[in-house]
């Protein structure tokens, strides 16, 4: 599978972006990772596809929101009420199947390029 994100760019604090990530074809499990400088990456957000479960990271939760479009298999990130923590490169992620792990990236097969996202105070 292979992933294609977009959406980055440049924000202020409390303002909005939109993350996409297009797939060339259906898995289990797609997700959004971060990396800011300096630190690891972390799991921000995941969606169960047939299922339409979803998973926050509590350092989101509230404010972003994960969807999917299955028509057109692309998935979304809706970042609302951003913060300049909220900095980072941010990747989509993909699985076959659901695992408890979600969180992990390393459970994850394939990986989209990264797209960044910046916040200023």
């Amino acid at each position: 599978v292979q992933l294609q994100a977009s959406g980055g760019g440049l924000a202020q604090a409390g303002g909005s972006l939109r993350l996409s990530c297009a797939a060339s074809g259906r898995t289990g499990v797609m997700g959004w990772f971060r990396q800011a400088p300096g630190k690891e990456r972390e799991f921000v957000a995941c969606i169960r596809w047939d299922a339409g479960m979803k998973y926050y990271a509590d350092s989101v939760k509230g404010r972003f929101t994960i969807s999917r479009d299955s028509a057109k298999v692309t998935l979304y990130l809706q970042m609302n009420s951003l913060k300049p923590e909220d900095t980072a490169v941010y990747y989509c992620a993909a699985r076959p199947v659901y695992t408890l792990r979600y969180y992990d990236s390393e459970q994850y097969h394939f990986w989209g390029q990264g797209t960044l996202v910046t916040v200023s105070s």
